[in-house]
């Protein structure tokens, strides 16, 4: 049986080359380097798990050993605490070279359309440069370049264009001059199958996409009418100031570990337009590639889908809100100090008793509304504001049950505040 090694396995791309890669009688090993996201993509299949930015040779020689192809779908958007684009676009795939030298191995790196060494973009920088180390070996190659890749599976920019479609009321008008194409993500999988088989020959570079593009206005348009949404009545141009700041505050919180899709090398791409030539494809042998409507044919738009695309935007704003009513309520605790211990002390607790508490819970609020913010620790954040709420609840109704005939509702507010905490945890997943 023929071996395959997919790289980036559980990827949106990479687990659609594994499912087409097995239809073709492949045995097919996968690698990555986050063992959760690993077994809920594939738990049945064999797994290479380690950190491709840091690997040397050996470790790749004996994570890529024995295939007949290997497929790097791998990569990442831009810098940030937990990606490096150098480290994984171009010093891991010189070392796959390395490692893969003298063998008969084929090599089909996934790369993207409009990458170059001059690209406004790092993504398309590094990419271009790890792509000319490919063309460079004596290996048996084949680069693919797609256009923007849409799928069953919403993540990263599929999943914004989602939530931009689904916006309420009015349509969001950016780029307007930019003109996107599409593939779908199963004829990119096809088509790597395909080169894997030695069906469309060797050592060449091709785009894959559609015939003809539209611009980032008719693509949302064209998806909310997917989505059985009703038409826009109004469209309201976006000022390129504000997207551009967004982007910058999204590369901030790429050092907290969020992988934001407005992140100035998503965005881009879009300025500049996303798109390829199909010649080479269709010259190798290639088939055509379906038009969008095509693809969007063959996605079926639930309303699991319309739920998520409305939800999608709904949960960055919800953990800023999260985050600002912890570190508020902390800090008001602090500035408020003699009226918020007098609360107890006229209860008939000590003034050290009440000091302790209001400081303490002060820090404490304060701690949670910070660590929501570091992707790491979003979600344990929002268990522990569960945790601190409802023993806000039973001190609050202990100490001071006066409080919940109080006519602010000081107790009563806790729970919508406890709700949110639980919508974010619930929803915080990336693959």
């Amino acid at each position: 049986m023929k071996q395959a090694v997919v790289l980036g396995a559980y990827g949106f791309i990479g687990a659609a080359c594994v499912r087409a890669l097995q239809a073709r009688g492949y045995a097919v090993r996968c690698a990555g380097r986050s063992e959760r996201a690993a077994r809920r993509a594939f738990p049945g299949l064999d797994w290479a798990l380690f950190d491709f930015a840091t690997a040397d040779v050996g470790t790749w020689r004996k994570a890529l050993s024995g295939a007949d192809v290997v497929v790097n779908a791998s990569g990442a958007l831009q810098d940030g605490a937990r990606d490096n684009l150098v480290a994984i676009h171009e010093t891991a795939v010189a070392r796959m070279s390395e490692a893969l030298a003298g063998t008969d191995t084929r090599f089909v790196q996934i790369s993207a359309a409009g990458v170059s060494s001059d690209a406004s973009s790092s993504f398309f920088r590094t990419k271009a440069r790890g792509d000319t180390l490919v063309m460079a070996s004596r290996l048996d190659w084949i680069v693919l370049r797609p256009v923007l890749v849409l799928g069953p599976e919403a993540y990263g920019g599929t999943a914004l264009l989602r939530a931009s479609a689904a916006l309420p009321l009015a349509g969001a008008r950016i780029f307007s001059d930019a003109q996107i194409q599409t593939i779908h993500v199963e004829d990119l999988a096809e088509a790597v199958a395909e080169c894997a088989d030695g069906q469309r020959g060797s050592r060449f570079v091709a785009d894959l996409t559609e015939d003809h593009g539209q611009s980032f206005l008719e693509l949302t348009r064209t998806m909310r009418d997917w989505q059985g949404f009703p038409p826009w009545k109004i469209t309201v141009p976006v000022p390129e100031p504000l997207v551009w700041g967004l982007g910058r505050v999204a590369d901030m919180l790429g050092w907290l570990g969020w992988r934001s899709p407005l992140r100035t090398n998503a965005l881009l791409p879009l300025n500049a337009g996303i798109h390829g030539d199909p010649d080479t494809w269709r010259q190798q042998g290639g088939r055509r590639i379906g038009p969008l409507a095509q693809t969007l044919d063959r996605l079926p738009a639930t309303v699991q889908e319309r739920s998520f695309a409305r939800v999608y935007l709904a949960l960055p704003l919800s953990i800023l809100c999260l985050s600002l009513f912890w570190l508020l309520s902390g800090v008001i605790g602090v500035l408020s100090f003699n009226a918020a211990t007098e609360v107890l002390t006229s209860a008939g607790y000590s003034a050290v008793f009440a000091g302790t508490a209001v400081l303490g819970g002060a820090v404490l609020d304060i701690s949670l509304g910070l660590a929501v913010l570091w992707r790491r620790w979003c979600r344990s954040a929002c268990l522990g504001m569960l945790a601190v709420s409802a023993t806000y609840l039973a001190s609050g109704t202990l100490l001071t049950p006066e409080l919940w005939a109080d006519p602010l509702g000081p107790l009563v507010k806790i729970f919508p505040a406890m709700m949110l905490a639980l919508f974010v945890a619930l929803l915080l997943e990336e693959r």
